[in-house]
């Protein structure tokens, strides 16, 4: 799943595909795929 994020207010929304319109603000084409945070592992202690 991505993560995407309005320019204008700031909203984010997580699916497979992008949404048209903003949740929030219901701007159109506003929504920005977000860079995935890169992971530093499982956390586990070995």
């Amino acid at each position: 799943m991505a993560v995407f994020k309005c320019d204008k207010c700031g909203a984010t929304k997580e699916g497979r595909c992008k949404p048209k319109k903003c949740p929030k603000c219901a701007e159109i084409g506003t929504m920005q795929k977000q860079e995935a945070k890169k992971s530093s592992g499982c956390g586990c202690k070995k």
